[in-house]
């Protein structure tokens, strides 16, 4: 498993490579972690036993990402003696492009997690514009026809990416979760820890603090709720450069003494976290999959959210929370949130379905899923492999070969954003 960002880093990506690994672990199959060096908290000795670490630029342009350097000497010694089965990528470039190298030197199949909308991170690289967002898109749709399956965390981005290119097979698997850990939170342990009444009425939100994830929006709603409920309470768990809008948007309504900043969470304290909510608020539309509406309705907790990619495959609009549409003002965000507090039979109801829900959304029943379009690309491929295999250029020429598509696929991309269609 090759991936650009993995513990201590705390995100979607680094957190589904975490679930997944553990769960085939569990399973007792052998896994392998390849991520850049990340400064932070050293992960336990059973963690890190599986991950190898290489070289990487620390805090990339002033973000919380590690951008890892290239392998100048090839393989190290403990990849290139893992015996791999199966090759599985997760972002589409830097430890993407190794990916296909690896694939392609141990003659495995590749299987490509599109997690990201990359077009909505290229705020993190100098020189930001709309042909760069154009350059993320095609790279990814590329990237993704060089491997030999895609997985797609959620059905709105397989239907996103077969509309952009991506003409190999796609499954939908989502990042589970572990649903009894969330169930089982101590929300008074936590209100008692970071001071919030013991009967407030709390709005929560879990996420990186970060432009993509609308929060100026977010902020406005919850601030205007705030001002007209004095029993209400914001607790925002993440940290990020977003971080100092919250701020700004509550002060501007006078509401900032009510906000609380929690930081980073991650284990037993994130359980705990949600369960000290009465209900989750998110507006991000950057999202490929709702992991953290999915673990908030795992504590049971209704959801306000609006209506965007990774969303609509969690809520059921009426049921386990209220959707509201794209173009929903602050204001109409809030009458929304009034309205949960309002009903306590309402709020109750929806967080039993919300419950049932999350279960959908299992680390075990998710892990199950991958093992299984392993097996079935595995199978697909077998004939292309035993080619390669009994031919004595074989190997040499899909090296040449990935090589040169990572090449072309690159200059491509580039070509298509700068009109050269």
């Amino acid at each position: 498993m090759m991936t650009n960002t993995y513990l201590p880093h705390v995100g979607g990506v680094a957190r589904s490579v975490s679930t997944f690994a553990e769960e085939y672990r569990k399973r007792k199959h052998r896994v392998l972690v390849v991520a850049p060096e990340f400064q932070g908290k050293a992960l336990p000795a059973r963690a890190a036993a599986i991950v190898e670490r290489v070289p990487a630029i620390q805090k990339f342009n002033g973000s919380d990402f590690s951008v890892k350097l290239p392998l100048l000497t090839g393989l190290t010694p403990r990849l290139d003696a893992f015996r791999a089965d199966i090759v599985h990528a997760h972002h589409p470039f830097l430890l993407g492009d190794t990916a296909l190298r690896v694939a392609a030197n141990k003659n495995v199949p590749v299987i490509f997690t599109h997690h990201t909308r990359y077009e909505d991170y290229t705020h993190y690289v100098p020189f930001d514009s709309p042909a760069l967002k154009e350059v993320a898109i095609n790279i990814s749709t590329h990237f993704a026809n060089l491997c030999d399956a895609v997985i797609a965390p959620s059905e709105s981005i397989a239907r996103l990416i077969r509309r952009r290119g991506v003409e190999v097979p796609i499954r939908v698997v989502p990042t589970g979760i572990d649903t009894e850990a969330f169930a089982s939170g101590d929300g008074g342990r936590f209100r008692a820890k970071f001071k919030l009444p013991p009967d407030a009425f709390v709005v929560g939100h879990v996420g990186r603090l970060a432009p993509e994830k609308n929060l100026e929006f977010l902020a406005e709603a919850v601030a205007q709720f705030l001002h007209r409920s004095p029993d209400a309470w914001f607790l925002v768990v993440g940290a990020g450069p977003s971080e100092e809008t919250l701020k700004q948007v509550l002060g501007q309504h006078g509401v900032l003494d009510r906000l609380v900043l929690a930081g980073k969470q991650t284990g037993r304290s994130l359980a705990d976290a949600y369960n000290a909510m009465d209900l989750f608020a998110f507006a991000s539309f950057s999202e490929t999959q709702g992991m953290v509406l999915a673990e908030a309705m795992a504590a049971g907790l209704p959801v306000i959210a609006l209506n965007a990619s990774g969303v609509r495959e969690v809520m059921d609009d009426g049921k386990n929370g209220f959707m509201l549409e794209k173009t929903a003002s602050p204001r109409r965000f809030a009458a929304q949130l009034a309205r949960l507090q309002r009903h306590d039979d309402m709020r109750s109801a929806f967080g039993e379905e919300a419950r049932r829900t999350a279960e959908l959304f299992s680390r075990e029943r998710c892990a199950e899923l991958a093992l299984t379009y392993y097996e079935d690309v595995r199978r697909m491929t077998r004939r292309e492999r035993l080619m390669i295999e009994r031919s004595p250029w074989g190997t040499l020429l899909e090296r040449v070969s990935v090589e040169w598509n990572l090449l072309a696929e690159k200059a491509q991309a580039v070509a298509q954003a700068m009109g050269g269609r």
